[in-house]
């Protein structure tokens, strides 16, 4: 997909970041997922372009791949923009095209499962199923050995001193 021509909004300080956004735009909306997705996570660490860039991809007709993308970028946003991206989000939940409704419901859902980023989930102590219980070593027993009333000559056995003869 062409993209069009993006507009610098005067917030980039050089020629260098105003590449890094484009490159990090068309990334966003390539067909490999992982790709788009790393890109969007990027894109979630620039504070006011990253917004613009995500909100833009989500609502503008690109595959549904950029648009999980984005909605994965405006989950993790940080910083001052955290409260913005939640914005955007719960407009896209709102809007008429089907794909940008189910991508964002699909993100509020994940948001509202995952756990606080500050607090650590405590680890509860599971009950013990089984008893622990102490194992006695046991012996190990010599092998019977064949027992005679009469000699071993008589059985037909040779003692080892004779076996040599």
């Amino acid at each position: 997909m062409k993209l069009p021509k993006r507009k610098p909004t005067g917030r980039e300080k050089d020629e260098e970041s105003i590449k890094l956004l484009e490159e990090l735009r068309e990334k966003l909306h390539c067909d490999n997922s992982s790709v788009a997705r790393r890109a969007a996570f990027e894109l979630s660490w620039k504070q006011e372009d990253g917004i613009e860039i995500l909100g833009e991809a989500l609502f503008s007709k690109s595959s549904l791949r950029a648009k999980s993308a984005a909605c994965y970028g405006l989950r993790n946003m940080h910083g001052r923009m955290r409260k913005l991206s939640m914005i955007v989000i719960n407009k896209g939940a709102e809007s008429n095209d089907r794909n940008i409704r189910q991508t964002c419901k699909k993100a509020l859902e994940l948001i509202e499962q995952s756990p606080s980023r500050r607090s650590k989930p405590k680890k509860k102590h599971k009950e013990k199923k089984y008893e622990i219980r102490e194992v006695r070593p046991r012996r190990h027993k010599k092998p019977k050995r064949r027992v005679s009333h009469t000699s071993p000559r008589e059985m037909g056995y040779q003692s080892r001193r004779n076996f040599n003869r």
